[in-house]
């Protein structure tokens, strides 16, 4: 079986995939101060609760945009299952020719749903990422990266807000009742539900007349299901995606 990673800044999500299908998938939080043998130890319990043991993981494919974490969790997958992990990054085989300015700039959570992207609806394409940062990368039909937007995500947003303004209540990120919020718990739901699909809508709106043809639109992150309901022209919902392109990245590398 095939073990893939995808280290972000706030969760790192795991993936074990027997060919094709994704068996088990696992969200843990992202603790700079674990060990290789703490991580292992944390992986290790998760394959039992599947009914597996190390010797399951064949192979491993992992990406990372916390650079001081690479190293932890190679050497946690070096340490449990005795193999060295493809890690997607410079000279990384994904089939996506990259027009940013610096290649090496682009996150490699954000070339990975690319990937995945292509793979699922083709391109032209918008891939739309709800994490730590709201991405939306832009993909032409010729399997071109061409480039993207960065704006702080949802939660980030609304720590920022309960932060600094200490008579604000902190308050759950849902879809309130009615859009005029009518008391303050509401009213802080309305601006930050309302207000982020509103960007996500405008943005959307701007990157498709700036692209060639009409792009279909690929939403992912843990914040996508909470979010869908009043997004505009949606055409494929998927909270795996970087998954599934960890998986299409290490084939075509093995196959190379």
């Amino acid at each position: 079986m095939l073990l893939v990673l995808d280290v972000g800044n706030t969760h790192t999500v795991l993936g074990l995939y027997d060919g094709e299908t994704l068996r088990a998938d696992w969200r843990l939080a992202t603790h700079h101060g674990r060990t290789p043998d703490q991580w292992a130890v944390e992986v290790a319990a998760l394959l039992q609760l599947e009914g597996l043991g190390r010797d399951a993981v064949e192979a491993a494919c992992m990406s990372s945009v916390v650079p001081p974490l690479n190293g932890t969790l190679a050497g946690m997958v070096q340490k449990l299952f005795g193999i060295e992990p493809l890690h997607v990054g410079p000279g990384t085989r994904t089939g996506i020719k990259i027009l940013y300015e610096n290649p090496l700039e682009v996150g490699a959570d954000r070339i990975v749903n690319s990937v995945a992207a292509l793979a699922r609806v083709g391109g032209p394409a918008i891939v739309v990422d709800l994490g730590t940062a709201t991405t939306f990368d832009a993909l032409s039909s010729r399997a071109e990266y061409l480039g993207g937007i960065i704006v702080p995500g949802l939660v980030v947003s609304a720590e920022a807000l309960f932060a600094r303004a200490a008579k604000l209540p902190r308050v759950e990120v849902r879809r309130p009742p009615r859009l005029i919020g009518r008391n303050t718990v509401h009213s802080i739901q309305s601006g930050l539900y309302h207000g982020y699909a509103a960007m996500i809508n405008g943005v959307l709106d701007l990157m498709k007349a700036e692209m060639e043809g009409p792009p279909k639109v690929v939403l992912t992150g843990g914040l996508s299901a909470t979010l869908a309901g009043d997004l505009r022209g949606i055409d494929l919902i998927d909270p795996r995606l970087t998954l599934e392109g960890l998986r299409l990245i290490h084939a075509r590398n093995r196959a190379s």
